[in-house]
């Protein structure tokens, strides 16, 4: 059991080393991924880096290559039309409901919080991945507070290419802001006002996603 519990927590060091690679553009839109180089690279065997590729692929930050490898997705407006049409009722959705569980109980958005303090330390740290994965994890803590197993699980498919966008975006003083604005909704359990607040974030996010990647506005 032991070995297996080292192959996994080595597969997930893989699978975070890269996925915060690509996050900081290391690894650009495009390029091809080639599992020894990036094996030597991180000084890890093939095994658990292979894992962490598959697991990418599936994630949708990586996508493989007709005849064999894998590359770093390349992102199209269609992807970001896609997504964000799936996204913004997900997203809208999720804070209601998370404000609705924090009505009877505000504690239970301390998670929020945290992750809100953790952008905030890793953007004074100018540690751009480790801001972007800070705010990943707002929006899917929102999604667990909401305590929707359905949601939880619609949500994860989408987790991979939200990352990635959020790395490529710019102003992130400005997406720290509607967090803020977002958490004090969610844990004051005013439904109607956190759908408003994530209704508008998102609707941002969709802006600055399209003018970051194609100078779109």
């Amino acid at each position: 059991m032991a070995g297996n519990d080292d192959s996994t927590s080595m597969s997930a060091r893989a699978r975070e080393a890269v996925r915060e690679r690509i996050i900081d553009r290391r690894y650009p839109q495009g390029v091809r991924l080639v599992e020894r180089e990036v094996a030597e690279e991180l000084g890890m065997s093939r095994v658990p880096v292979r894992e962490a590729l598959r697991s990418l692929v599936a994630d949708g930050l990586l996508e493989l290559l007709p005849n064999s490898g894998v590359r770093v997705r390349t992102i199209t407006r269609d992807d970001v039309h896609h997504l964000y049409e799936v996204w913004e009722p997900l997203a809208v959705q999720a804070s209601r409901l998370a404000a609705r569980a924090t009505a009877d109980d505000p504690e239970r958005a301390a998670d929020l919080e945290q992750a809100l303090d953790d952008a905030e330390r890793a953007a004074a740290a100018g540690a751009g991945a480790r801001e972007v994965t800070a705010h990943a994890a707002f929006h899917e803590r929102v999604v667990d507070l909401a305590g929707n197993p359905l949601l939880t699980r619609t949500m994860e498919q989408l987790n991979g290419l939200l990352r990635l966008l959020f790395g490529m975006r710019e102003e992130p003083a400005h997406m720290r802001a509607q967090h803020s604005e977002m958490f004090r909704r969610i844990a004051a359990g005013d439904e109607e006002a956190a759908a408003a607040a994530t209704l508008l974030h998102v609707r941002d996010s969709r802006s600055l996603a399209l003018r970051s990647l194609f100078g779109d506005g």
